[in-house]
């Protein structure tokens, strides 16, 4: 097991990971004196897979648990779905005492971190990420939200978890194309902070593929201690955490534009990278070999790396309704070199528009 410590004052708290870790999941909400009900949220998928256990750990522990199941799939991560968990609770009687846990990918962790954000005027919860993308990003962090029709996470709340328990057994139910999809946001770890992790990614491919228990736990460990840093030093988005948006803006255009059903988030912040790199590099901000390294990774894991067909307008369109504009303006995340990465606001729609070669 390795941990990596959020340290954020009396919001800090711990990544726990290593397998075997959703059985101690009673055992550490008992030990941070989360002795109460325990609503856990789930999807139809996970529900199957670890409902049960999950469960059962608490039931061990001594807490009463109670389960919502709610339809997989980022296009339930809505308003709609806030308002089901809140009259689950509410009809169940759940008070300030409770606790939430959020068993699932990126899209529950998301809708029950707002939904203990809001419920009551905030609840303790726990994340129990169970895919890779997860793991590695949006379980970390404390940004919780739910999706708008003109946006992604358009309408949420900084709200840290009390723990996080990143359990790597997990990982062997997991599709390998929403596997892939977490590579992104850890090559993206390895791009914006450290380029001995870029070159240990490009290195391992096959134990990590393999889905070796010592490669796994090596990359999520690197790549929670990158975003616990980040996150440390600027828990809000005032300055660095924005690095961490690598690859995000355009992605988040190419989720809204195909109504969060057309790609995987990893998959379009993986066409995002590239963009990104081709911009920097067209700008005079990094060399060539910077984008064709970056874009060489991600097809070797699989990912995609070309713009899907969205006229350049509609683009350009989405991300100014990105939630990170200021004055009209969205920052833009572009690498000076593998390792090291740079906030800027001056980019040209033009150079954009070609760097993703829209047609």
């Amino acid at each position: 097991m390795e941990t990596v410590h959020v340290d954020l004052g009396a919001r800090s708290y711990d990544i726990e990971i290593g397998p075997g870790m959703l059985s101690m999941l009673g055992q550490r909400m008992s030990g941070l004196g989360l002795e109460m009900r325990t609503g856990v949220i789930t999807n139809d998928k996970v529900a199957p897979l670890y409902g049960d256990s999950t469960v059962e750990s608490l039931k061990s522990a001594g807490l009463s648990p109670e389960l919502l199941v709610i339809p997989d799939g980022e296009e339930h991560k809505t308003l709609e779905s806030a308002s089901r968990a809140y009259d689950w609770l509410t009809m169940r009687r759940f008070d300030r005492t409770c606790a939430l846990v959020a068993l699932g990918g990126g899209v529950i962790g998301d809708l029950t971190g707002f939904v203990a954000a809001t419920y009551l005027r905030g609840v303790p919860f726990v994340q129990v990420p169970t895919t890779l993308l997860s793991q590695v990003d949006s379980s970390v962090g404390g940004k919780t939200g739910v999706n708008h029709k003109l946006g992604k996470n358009m309408i949420g709340a900084f709200y840290q978890p009390v723990h996080v328990l990143a359990d790597i057994d997990t990982l062997g139910t997991l599709p390998m194309e929403e596997f892939l999809s977490g590579m992104a946001e850890v090559i993206k770890y390895g791009v914006i902070s450290d380029a001995d992790f870029f070159e240990y990614i490009e290195r391992n491919r096959g134990e990590i593929l393999r889905k070796e228990p010592e490669a796994l736990t090596h990359i999520i460990r690197r790549s929670c201690e990158i975003k616990a840093s980040v996150v440390g030093r600027d828990e809000r988005e005032s300055g660095l955490r924005a690095i961490l948006n690598f690859g995000h803006t355009v992605g988040h255009a190419v989720e809204a534009l195909s109504n969060y059903t057309g790609y995987r988030h990893g998959e379009a912040v993986s066409i995002r990278m590239v963009a990104a790199a081709r911009l920097a590099k067209n700008t005079g901000l990094c060399g060539p070999d910077v984008p064709e390294r970056i874009e060489a990774l991600l097809e070797a894991y699989g990912l995609p790396v070309k713009m899907p067909e969205f006229a350049p307008a509609s683009v350009l369109d989405a991300i100014g309704h990105d939630k990170k504009a200021e004055g009209g303006k969205v920052k833009m995340v572009l690498p000076r070199r593998i390792g090291e990465v740079v906030i800027t606001k001056d980019w040209d729609e033009r150079e954009l528009v070609e760097a993703m070669k829209i047609r």
